[in-house]
């Protein structure tokens, strides 16, 4: 589980700067979301399975396709979600019963 938490942080934080490179580019980088929207989604339903990996990709998606939107840390929020918050809650259910 740690290598996978690791693993993801990484991989998430690298795919966030990878989706902001569009911004360093004027004119090209809207372009260049065509290509990286699909190819995002697709990386985050990997990262991350299930249900959750799914909705997860589709939001990446949409996020990437859509101006001026490619500064919102998608996968860095879903790592945040699912190791921090879903983390939390879960011990909390654990030391409620």
């Amino acid at each position: 589980m740690k290598d996978h938490k690791l693993r993801n942080l990484f991989l998430g934080l690298l795919f966030d700067g990878i989706g902001m490179l569009s911004f360093v580019v004027p004119g090209i980088g809207e372009f260049s979301d065509v290509i990286w929207a699909p190819v995002a989604g697709w990386l985050m339903t990997r990262l991350y399975k299930g249900k959750i990996g799914r909705a997860a990709g589709v939001i990446t998606f949409v996020e990437e396709m859509l101006p001026g939107l490619d500064v919102v840390p998608t996968f860095t929020i879903m790592w945040l979600y699912t190791y921090v918050l879903k983390s939390a809650k879960n011990e909390k259910i654990i030391s409620a019963k």
